[in-house]
């Protein structure tokens, strides 16, 4: 009789134990859940006929061109032209603002002003806007100062400057590997604050 009493009251307490625990609200403090500032490299073909590099803020790299009818990317990159997915360029709804300022000094994004491709010739970021070209070095030298700011192609926040553009090693006279060292924030969770 004393088993049987404390077996129930055991199993009494455990369904409590249960019950309680279950029904308590988890916070979500996952790191896909926060903004963080990270940088990767996207190698682009040196030649104005190649096709696009494509790059996703929430991958955090490239995306195959296999891929560029889809909205699993944000911008793309060939030689030093821009591209991002909407309108003319692609089936997302990306858009981008480039502005004068520090990367680390914006923390909140705009709701509105976003440039898209109108046109295959009139990208949303003009060419030579963000960079200087050295003639005597033959480099593209990012401008100091320039921040993009993206609405991704699906509807998140992401700003961006670039480091630096450098050529892979190369044999001949010319190039065939640019690589660009991003550094980049993006708003996993839709929010327009980068606080």
């Amino acid at each position: 009789m004393k088993s049987t009493r404390f077996f129930l009251i055991t199993l009494a307490l455990s369904a409590g134990s249960l019950l309680f625990f279950s029904s308590c609200k988890k916070e979500d403090s996952s790191p896909n859940n926060v903004a963080k500032v990270d940088t990767a490299v996207l190698s682009v073909n040196f030649s104005a006929n190649s096709p696009f590099a494509f790059f996703s803020f929430k991958k955090g790299g490239t995306v195959s061109n296999s891929d560029s009818a889809s909205n699993k990317w944000d911008f793309g990159l060939r030689l030093t032209t821009f591209i991002v997915n909407s309108n003319a360029s692609g089936p997302g709804n990306a858009g981008v603002i480039l502005q004068n300022g520090i990367l680390d000094d914006i923390t909140s994004i705009p709701a509105s002003g976003y440039a898209y491709d109108t046109a295959a010739g009139h990208p949303a970021i003009v060419d030579g806007s963000w960079y200087n070209y050295d003639m005597n070095t033959h480099s593209f030298l990012p401008k100091p100062g320039k921040v993009f700011i993206f609405r991704t192609a699906d509807d998140h926040y992401a700003k961006m400057e670039i480091l630096e553009a450098t050529y892979a090693p190369f044999t001949g006279p010319v190039p065939t590997i640019i690589n660009y060292k991003l550094r980049f924030l993006y708003q996993p969770n839709s929010s327009s604050s980068f606080k």
